[in-house]
C-alpha cells in the first residue's frame, strides 16, 4: 500500500446484494484472514516471518527455473500487513458476491484461483529474473473484478471520496471505477521500478484481462449483450438504497 494522497478514491460498497449466500466468497475472505492471524501474529515482523514468505510466496526466479509452482495458488492466501488484507478483502466482498451468484460455488472458486494464478504469472512474464517475494489475494481479485465489469458494467458502486479533511460517498457506474482503477496499474506499472518491489502493477492489470476473458463464457450462457439489455448493465436483482444519516456530532460556532 502506498502512503495517503491529497485525494483518494476508495469503493466501500455496491448496490446489487446477490440472490443467494456467497459461500465461496465469505470462505475465501475467512481462510485468508486466519492465515494472516495464524502466521502473521505469531510470526512477528521478524525473520521466520520473511523465510515464510520466501517458502510460500511466488518469486519468478524459482518459476523461471521451473521450481516451486504451488506457490502460484499459496502466494494468493499471503499479506503483508493489516491495510494488505483489509483493502483486498473489501474489495472481494463487495465484487465476489455477484460473480458467485452468476457462476455458481464451484465455478466462481475455480475462476478466482485461475484468475490468481495468471496473475502471478504475468508479474512473472515481467520480471522473470527477480527474486522479489510476490504475495496477495489483489491478483486473484483483480480477475473478479475484470469479469464484475463484463458482466455488471453499469451496477452501481459507492465511492468515499477523500479529499484531505472532506469525505464524500456517492454512487458511480461500475465501469468507470474499474476502468479508472485498470488504468491506474497500467500507468502505476510502465513507470515504477520492479527491481524495487512495492505494488505488483501488473499482476493486477494482468488477473483483471484475464478475468475478464474467463467470464466470457458465463457472458454467453447469460445470454451476452441481451442480458445486459434485460438487467440495463447490473445484476439481475433489485438494487439497495442505502440512506445517509446525519452527524450526530453537534455544531460548534465559530468565534
Amino acid at each position: 500500500m502506498g502512503k495517503l494522497q491529497p485525494a483518494q478514491m476508495l469503493p466501500i460498497r455496491d448496490h446489487n446484494p446477490s440472490g443467494r449466500t456467497p459461500y465461496v466468497t465469505y470462505t475465501l475472505i475467512a481462510i485468508n484472514v486466519l492465515i494472516f492471524l495464524a502466521f502473521n501474529l505469531s510470526l512477528g515482523d521478524g525473520h521466520a516471518l520473511n523465510v515464510f514468505y520466501y517458502d510460500w510466496g511466488m518469486v519468478p526466479l524459482h518459476i523461471s527455473r521451473g521450481q516451486d509452482f504451488y506457490t502460484l495458488v499459496t502466494s494468493q492466501f499471503l499479506h503483508g500487513g493489516i491495510m494488505h488484507i483489509g483493502g483486498n478483502m473489501l474489495f472481494l466482498w463487495i465484487f465476489g458476491d455477484n460473480m458467485e451468484d452468476e457462476m455458481g460455488h464451484i465455478g466462481f472458486l475455480i475462476f478466482y484461483l485461475v484468475s490468481g494464478v495468471f496473475a502471478a504469472l504475468a508479474q512473472w512474464i515481467v520480471e522473470p529474473s527477480s527474486t522479489i517475494v510476490t504475495i496477495g489475494a489483489s491478483g486473484a481479485i483483480a480477475g473478479v473484478m475484470g469479469g464484475y465489469l463484463l458482466l455488471f458494467p453499469k451496477a452501481k458502486v459507492d465511492i468515499l471520496l477523500i479529499l484531505i479533511v472532506f469525505f464524500r460517498i456517492f454512487p458511480i457506474p461500475a465501469w468507470v471505477m474499474l476502468g479508472v482503477w485498470f488504468a491506474l496499474q497500467i500507468g502505476n506499472g510502465v513507470v515504477s521500478d520492479p527491481d524495487l518491489g512495492g505494488v505488483a502493477y501488473w499482476a493486477h492489470a494482468g488477473g483483471f484481462m484475464v478475468g475478464l476473458i474467463l467470464a466470457i463464457p458465463t457472458f454467453l450462457k447469460l445470454g451476452g449483450f441481451s442480458y445486459w439489455q434485460v438487467n440495463h448493465g447490473k445484476p439481475p436483482h433489485p438494487d439497495a438504497e442505502y440512506e445517509l444519516t446525519s452527524s450526530r456530532i453537534p455544531r460548534v460556532r465559530r468565534k
